[in-house]
């Protein structure tokens, strides 16, 4: 038998998970601006197993529109180029003897409102996440009605902290959006 506090406890674990993700995700969308964070997690074919770009490579940007990629093994270099030209980030891998040049060319207007959206869309699919935990705790709640050990009042004040708990994590998912959204559109 649960009681309140392991109920709000595992619905917050869970609902920090979901906004750590939607950060995470956030940090790999495009900017105008080079950063190693736009390929870091890209996933190479390393001798056959994907493996995250940054395990492979140190990863730089000697300027603000370029990411220099240095392989730690020079026979990945085919492989790192591969997995940049079929990554869908439009950007052409410049190979150069034992390392790879990338140009971040300028985004269009019309590819920053795109990103603008996408960034939107991921937003909303954690807040989905988020309410999806907020249905699984209260129904949890309900559970312990039912066991008959704990008040009602408890059980209400027990939804009332889940509901305000959603909020702030809406609240926390909104002002990253918003923040990398007024990062994007920034020139």
């Amino acid at each position: 038998m649960t009681d309140p506090d392991t109920i709000l406890l595992e619905a917050e674990e869970t609902m920090t998970k979901a906004v750590d993700y939607l950060k995470h995700e956030l940090r790999g969308i495009r900017t105008g601006r080079a950063s190693p964070a736009l390929v870091e997690y890209l996933k190479v074919d390393y001798y056959g197993s994907p493996t995250d770009l940054k395990a492979l490579a140190s990863i730089s940007t000697p300027e603000p529109t370029q990411i220099l990629i240095k392989p730690f093994d020079t026979g990945a270099v085919g492989d790192i180029k591969r997995a940049i030209e079929t990554s869908g980030l439009g950007m052409n891998p410049i190979v150069e003897s034992k390392q790879i040049r990338l140009n971040v060319p300028p985004l269009s207007r019309d590819r920053r409102q795109q990103l603008v959206g996408h960034c939107k869309k991921m937003g909303e699919e954690q807040k989905v996440a988020l309410r999806n935990v907020r249905r699984d705790a209260n129904k949890h709640a309900d559970g312990l009605k039912a066991g008959g050990k704990i008040s009602e009042d408890e059980i209400e004040t027990l939804k009332t902290e889940i509901q305000d708990l959603l909020k702030k994590f809406e609240t926390e998912v909104d002002r990253l959006v918003d923040d990398k959204s007024k990062e994007v559109m920034e020139l």
